[in-house]
């Protein structure tokens, strides 16, 4: 193993960048996870004068755990984990390529862990990395490596190890034999960071479909605690007749238990959907147009919809810290009205349990008008975030159909140049900061002048009992002229086809 400078002590920040990453495999990687980039921005939540309060922000932040308390057990016969205390972790990636770019991008993907560490409440001492040409189907890392890491967790007195990757349950198993502590893998962190974000209703029957998606192949027990049989011998003599047979073990009843509860979730989802599909059909009868704003994580999505609307929702420099969709109302210049929904983040190697799960939430923007695809230009991979944004947009129905800009946000601290770079490679792309305001008015017109327009002319005049329809005009339609006359309101507009057949069957002569 090669050496490494001091790791940092448990009371260090864990908003210290300059760590180090060891290289397990024996081959030097002369970096630092700071160079490698971070999925979320250095320093602490700056917010603008568009965020608003952020009461939400302040309930989130009220209630911390406390560092270096822990609940030493010594019965833990039935219990998984010998040490229930704020998680200090050490990071492991691994990739199979060779040269600079591979081991560069390895630590781009390590940094990341690291900031959903953060995120998730935990503490990062260490991170390490092995380049092999594949995993080892049995330990992940390999016997012998492994061995090296249980050293590394020992010296730095962790108590989780969080794997970047997604490990079978045989691996974690055997993984956690040697090193002796926790492991986790890259799956089940973000589906904890999930878990204490959710909010609504939805969300939380969302997450927790997922989590049990992910569970259900991992049980496990200790000892014979998970092997007991309900029936046979044992079962007979305990309970009579008619329980004798070869009965059921605990952990055969508690996946029988998961999957009535999946299946109860499903349902409870399913019957959430006509509420949101009767808003959707509703804004599509009265031809309100829609844009959705999507991208990465912590790209700025939030504090666009701030920017844009006012909408005030909460705003914070951690991952996924906004999980439930908001859709809020807004106009442009001319008086049209249309709506912008803000989604839910997007990461690489997003679990497929939460796309499922969140699919008929996704699938607002296969529906919008326009797509706003939100990048963190100051990040040091944007091309690789854009690309994993629309590696999950590609499975949404109708997204081939929706017209997608880039918009570039935290452009006051990001790099020029690259900026320059992604403007090259992209057909449409603007230039923002939420933070500052540069570039909304730009932002603002680009959606007016996208936005479909209507295209079917009235000359008529709407009698004065039916206001209702002329407020409707000058929400949705563009009014060339407008004049009170004898018999109503005369219109000389262009409108959509449903409300100009209604015009049409109410119009008197002028």
């Amino acid at each position: 193993m090669t050496q490494t400078p001091a790791n940092p002590t448990p009371e260090t920040s864990p908003e210290t960048v300059e760590r180090p990453v060891r290289d397990i495999a024996g081959d030097v990687v002369a970096r630092v996870l700071a160079r490698a980039g971070t999925a979320r921005a250095e320093g602490g939540t700056q917010h603008s004068v568009y965020d608003g309060e952020q009461l939400e922000l302040a309930e989130r932040t009220a209630l911390r755990r406390v560092a270096n308390l822990s609940t030493e057990l010594e019965d833990v016969t039935e219990v998984e984990y010998r040490q229930l205390r704020l998680e200090k972790v050490v990071l492991v990636g691994l990739y199979t390529g060779s040269g600079d770019a591979a081991a560069a991008e390895a630590e781009v993907s390590l940094r990341e862990l690291a900031a959903l560490a953060e995120t998730a409440g935990s503490q990062v001492l260490d991170g390490v990395l092995q380049r092999r040409q594949k995993p080892d189907p049995g330990t992940y890392l390999g016997s012998g490596k492994a061995a090296e890491l249980a050293a590394v967790v020992a010296a730095t007195g962790a108590d989780t190890v969080v794997i970047d990757g997604e490990l079978a349950p045989s691996q974690r198993r055997a993984l956690e034999d040697i090193v002796k502590v926790k492991v986790v893998d890259r799956t089940a962190l973000i589906l904890d960071i999930f878990a204490q974000h959710a909010k609504s209703r939805e969300g939380k029957a969302q997450v927790e479909l997922a989590q049990l998606e992910y569970l259900l192949p991992r049980l496990r027990g200790w000892g014979e605690s998970m092997s007991r049989q309900a029936g046979g011998q044992v079962g007979g003599a305990g309970a009579g007749m008619g329980s004798r047979g070869p009965g059921e073990t605990k952990i055969e009843l508690d996946r029988r238990r998961i999957r009535d509860r999946m299946t109860k979730l499903r349902r409870e989802i399913a019957a959430m959907a006509p509420a949101r599909e009767t808003k959707r059909s509703s804004r599509k009868r009265h031809a309100i147009p829609s844009v959705a704003i999507a991208g990465y994580t912590n790209a700025g999505k939030s504090s666009l919809l701030n920017a844009l609307t006012g909408a005030g929702v909460l705003v914070e420099n951690a991952l996924f810290a906004t999980l439930d969709p908001t859709v809020r109302r807004a106009q442009t210049e001319d008086g049209r009205v249309y709506t912008l929904a803000d989604t839910v983040g997007f990461v690489r190697a997003l679990p497929h349990q939460l796309v499922e799960a969140f699919r008929s939430t996704l699938e607002e923007v296969g529906q919008a008008d326009l797509l706003l695809h939100v990048v963190d230009a100051s990040h040091p991979d944007p091309e690789g975030q854009i690309a994993a944004v629309r590696h999950v947009l590609a499975d949404i129905p109708g997204i081939d159909q929706v017209l997608e800009v880039v918009v570039l946000n935290k452009v006051d601290i990001a790099d020029p140049d690259v900026v320059a770079r992604i403007r090259g490679r992209e057909r449409r792309t603007i230039v923002v900061s939420a933070h500052t305001g540069q570039g909304i008015d730009d932002l603002l017109q680009l959606i007016s002048d996208e936005l479909p327009r209507p295209d079917v002319s009235v000359d008529l005049v709407v009698p004065y009992h039916r206001g209702d329809l002329v407020n409707r005009v000058h929400l949705t339609g563009e009014i060339d002229l407008e004049e009170h006359v004898e018999t109503g309101t005369r219109l000389l507009a262009r409108v959509d086809e449903g409300l100009a057949l209604e015009l049409h069957a109410v119009a008197v002569r002028a």
